[in-house]
């Protein structure tokens, strides 16, 4: 198997992906409660500009405006019959702009969680995920996507729906989690749980590992983890641009290029081999990012010690593997953001 994706992961020591999807959105005037997903069809040039935010800051591979893209998160807009068409036409924007990039750009085909939580604690069946993830996954095929990317989940059983779904896809994938509950997902999945899981799938990830979360420093406590489990698999890491605060009504993150330049080389020295950024993450961002990755030398995995030195105290006093505490100092030194 051969495309973007797999040659750039393939070649190249470190790859950065994107940025935030709805931060830039908004910024683009998209209102609070709208569909991202009907912008593909109603603003393309817009997502064009999304995408290219990211390619022009030096990025390898990004996402496709699809996280919403299922039928369960599309029926909220009454816009459930149009799945494949909102999908394929958010990756052929995607193919578009990659195409014209003149380098290798690899399109990712943007997947989010379905909404619903799944049996035996919710309603939803396994059979019912795995058809609306494919159907998702065969509209972000057919618009030629390199590969397929699953995040943003909580639950171990709608990471298995997901996989399941890509292989009737006969699409490569990528998969990641958010840990923000005391280094755990949402229903419970530690670092090293999920770890274990990616090994335990049929159709495994070529990639895998967290995104979105609290903050810089949780997540690089989350790869730390995932790297301790002596994994072999590549390790995504694309967290948020600081810590969101509320601001004149509107939600700012407090991350400058600066420090979300620091993080990414953190990431790298903890073990991530793609790199991002997440919510509240700009074009901006991604510049400072792409240089420090660029220009700093690889260096041992930080401690947790330096990474609170470096990029702000946990949010939690664990990263939900064990009973030890890690340690949650106040920031020293210069502050960023």
């Amino acid at each position: 198997m051969t495309n973007t994706f797999i040659e750039l992961l393939n070649s190249k020591d470190v790859l950065l992906a994107d940025g935030a999807t709805g931060t830039n959105l908004f910024n683009m005037g998209l209102q609070a409660g709208d569909a991202p997903e009907l912008w593909n069809v109603d603003e393309p040039a817009k997502i064009r500009a999304l995408y290219q935010g990211s390619v022009d800051a030096g990025s390898d591979l990004f996402l496709t405006n699809t996280f919403g893209g299922t039928t369960s998160r599309l029926k909220l807009h009454d816009a459930q019959s149009r799945v494949h068409e909102l999908n394929k036409a958010g990756a052929e924007l995607g193919r578009e702009v990659a195409d014209k990039a003149g380098r290798k750009v690899a399109v990712a085909g943007s997947v989010g969680p379905t909404g619903e939580i799944m049996q035996p604690v919710g309603e939803l069946s396994h059979a019912l995920a795995v058809e609306m993830f494919h159907e998702q996954a065969e509209g972000l095929k057919a618009g030629g996507v390199d590969v397929l990317w699953v995040e943003t989940i909580s639950a171990p059983e709608e990471f298995l729906a997901a996989a399941e779904a890509f292989a009737l896809a006969d699409m490569p994938w990528c998969g990641t989690m958010s840990f923000d509950t005391a280094g755990r997902t949402m229903m419970g999945v530690t670092s090293a749980a999920l770890a274990q899981l990616v090994e335990d799938i049929d159709n495994a990830p070529l990639a895998f590992g967290a995104n979105c979360g609290t903050g810089a420093s949780d997540i690089l406590r989350t790869v730390l983890g995932f790297a301790a489990q002596g994994t072999e698999r590549a390790i995504i890491s694309k967290g948020n641009a600081g810590i969101p605060k509320y601001v004149d009504g509107h939600i700012h993150y407090d991350g400058t290029p600066e420090l979300m330049g620091e993080y990414a080389v953190m990431a790298r020295n903890s073990g991530a081999k793609i790199i991002g950024g997440c919510c509240g993450t700009m074009p901006d961002h991604l510049r400072a990012m792409r240089e420090a990755l660029d220009t700093q030398p690889r260096g041992e995995r930080p401690a947790l010690e330096q990474i609170v030195e470096a990029l702000g105290p946990f949010s939690s006093a664990s990263d939900g593997t064990d009973d030890d505490a890690a340690p949650v100092r106040e920031r020293r030194g210069r502050r960023r953001s």
